[in-house]
């Protein structure tokens, strides 16, 4: 297994992994319809805007991990917004909100395409770095998530980020043990959690 800058060849790759486990961890292809959504909200930016901070772990098998990053979050949102959004918006029209009870999970990620997160100002202040960070099972519990995060924080270091944060969700029980005894700390507890880490 080796750990290298990502390429653009890799850009459907990152589409694949983030699906397959983007249901907590585990493979969210059951539940869209649209198997591209999930990678156009959290992969596919990070490939175009930030390829200088996306690293993917890849056998003998292809990829099967990646962890994508961006060094100042509030740029990388409004970059988005000017760049990415609008022509995503073009494709999926918002939900109707009266019926958001009934949405699916398509028309959920649609809504969020129309209103995207924005990171809260104080975390941003002393974390302005965040990142994501994906693999799929054959490459967990080998140490390869993290070699993946090393080689990120190193390069967030190295353009002198002050700190990185990331959200988990909660009922990714896994995980957060896996970045608490990387020495992230909780910043944030919640539906999801915000950890995060100094850097300098």
């Amino acid at each position: 297994m080796i750990i290298r800058g990502y390429r653009p060849a890799d850009l459907p790759d990152l589409y694949r992994i983030c699906l397959q486990t983007g249901d907590s961890g585990e493979d969210a292809t059951p539940l869209y319809r649209d198997p591209d959504l999930l990678g156009h909200m959290f992969a596919g930016p990070y490939g175009r805007f930030e390829p200088s901070l996306a690293f993917v772990a890849e056998d003998q098998a292809g990829v099967g991990g990646y962890c994508l990053g961006a060094l100042d979050t509030r740029a990388f949102e409004q970059c988005l917004e000017a760049e990415w959004w609008p022509g995503l918006r073009l494709r999926y029209p918002e939900p109707d909100p009266a019926a958001r009870d009934r949405w699916t999970p398509d028309e959920q990620l649609a809504y969020q395409i129309h209103h995207p997160w924005r990171a809260d100002g104080d975390l941003v202040a002393g974390f302005p770095s965040h990142l994501h960070i994906d693999l799929l099972p054959r490459l967990q519990g080998g140490g390869h998530g993290r070699r993946l995060i090393e080689r990120q924080l190193a390069a967030l270091a190295e353009r002198r980020s002050p700190g990185v944060h990331f959200h988990v969700s909660a009922g990714n029980r896994r995980a957060l043990g896996f970045y608490r005894h990387l020495g992230f700390t909780e910043l944030r507890p919640g539906e999801h959690h915000v950890l995060g880490m100094r850097l300098r």
